[in-house]
């Protein structure tokens, strides 16, 4: 047996406006540039089939890419990952005074 829940709403006003409560993190990133990532969208996607696994690695030679069995999906040209997790990004305003 369900029950309908219904939220409450707060109607109480608070002592501060939101935006004057800050978290942790929200102190920590003041003044830094807005991130934003482009979701990469495909221009077209075709499905491929192949008869045999010789097939499938001609394909792969074809496309300069490691296929088998298990692989779903792919870019043609090959997507480069970009392992950004030892980038640093340094003010150079600051770092000039």
């Amino acid at each position: 047996m369900s029950k309908d829940y219904k939220i409450k709403e707060d109607n109480q006003g608070g002592l501060f406006e939101d935006k004057e409560i800050l978290t942790e993190h929200e102190k920590e990133w003041q003044g830094m540039p807005e991130f934003k990532q482009d979701k990469l969208v495909p221009h077209a996607t075709i499905i491929v089939r192949f008869r045999n696994e010789e097939d499938l690695q001609k394909f792969a030679t074809l496309t300069d890419q490691d296929l088998n069995n298990k692989t779903k999906s792919l870019w043609f040209p090959k997507l480069e990952i970009q392992k950004l997790f030892n980038t640093r990004y340094v003010d150079k305003k600051k770092n000039e005074s």
